[in-house]
């Protein structure tokens, strides 16, 4: 991947990561932060550091966004308008609108746009797509899935909705996106969110989020979302009903996937997935990049998916804050990016 030039936009904790997995590829990197990290950040992974955005974006063949969200869109366009693809941390951007502009401004430059939504990496969730579209599960009727990590106070723009979006969009966006990616268009959300959510976050601040989500096809899926207090463990968990079988899974639990029934009515063995192995942020990025230099099928995840995911979490905000179930419809635009992509 050496004939790959990355401007990588950001210096904090997933800046880290992506630059790493550029690193490995063997990737020409120029990092970039408004808030003096980016020359400590590249001289620890041997890349170089940008004054300005400008510079950062010369020359460049990939822009990896890894910013705030309120500053996703601008960066965006920029790159897409320097004939750069793109890899944009979720979500998009803070509004439907506003992602879709985005999608469709890469789709009529002819530049790739990929949403890092690198929960569709993560084997237990990967493993779980396998099952569902292959019908092991028969028909789906319930999902649910929960994350719980603490609250981000390392950095104050999380507890501020203006610039985040909030647990809904920030946090709970991951597993809507896996919700529509096993079951399906969500046509229907209803959502209620409870604790801090207002900038300055105190130590100690909880936050806390549900959504059940309507698909087209009849399944519902509910997700819960929680960031609490320090120390808090990181955990995800899903089960899944179908009439061929269940599935579950929780990261920390051993083995982290469990299937019972399946195809033909018959039990699988429980499968130890400790999302142990290659890290699931080194698989997207491989998978991004072979896309990106033409080696690659197109990855698992696109535009219109991270289009849609804001969609999805925009419908759970406006449900959160007025009490009422929110009814999503779609005007075509996520065709018109798929088309224009393809």
């Amino acid at each position: 991947m050496a004939e790959l030039d990355v401007a990588l936009i950001g210096a904090g904790g997933i800046a880290r990561i992506h630059l790493s997995a550029w690193t490995a590829l063997g990737a020409r990197v120029r990092v970039y932060a408004p808030d003096g990290r980016a020359p400590g950040l590249a001289r620890e992974f041997g890349a170089t550091a940008a004054g300005s955005p400008e510079e950062a974006l010369r020359g460049a063949t990939v822009v990896d966004v890894c910013t705030p969200t309120d500053t996703h869109r601008e960066i965006c366009l920029a790159a897409v308008a320097a004939g750069a693809h793109v890899l944009c941390e979720k979500p998009l951007a803070l509004t439907t609108a506003d992602a879709a502009h985005v999608a469709q401004a890469a789709a009529a430059a002819g530049v790739r746009l990929y949403p890092g939504h690198v929960v569709r990496f993560f084997p237990a969730y990967a493993r779980l797509r396998d099952l569902v579209a292959g019908g092991a599960l028969g028909r789906v009727a319930v999902a649910r899935f929960t994350r719980t990590g603490c609250y981000p106070t390392w950095s104050p723009w999380f507890a501020d909705p203006a610039r985040s979006g909030g647990i809904l969009v920030d946090q709970m966006i991951h597993d809507f996106d896996i919700a529509r990616w096993l079951f399906g268009e969500v046509v229907r959300v209803h959502a209620h969110t409870a604790g801090h959510v207002t900038a300055p976050a105190p130590m100690g601040a909880v936050a806390a989020g549900t959504a059940v989500l309507t698909h087209a096809g009849g399944s519902v899926t509910q997700v819960v979302g929680v960031w609490a207090p320090e120390d808090t463990p990181f955990r995800t968990t899903f089960h899944i009903a179908g009439t061929g079988g269940t599935v579950s899974h929780d990261s920390l639990a051993a083995p982290g996937l469990r299937i019972v029934g399946g195809a033909g009515g018959g039990r699988a063995d429980g499968i130890p997935a400790g999302d142990f192995g290659q890290s699931p942020y080194a698989t997207q990025i491989r998978e991004f990049a072979a896309a990106f230099s033409g080696r690659g099928p197109e990855p698992r995840v696109g535009a219109a998916d991270g289009v849609e995911a804001v969609r999805i979490a925009e419908a759970a905000a406006e449900s959160a804050r007025t009490g009422r179930a929110v009814t999503i419809h779609r005007s075509g635009e996520n065709e018109a990016i798929e088309e224009n992509a393809a």
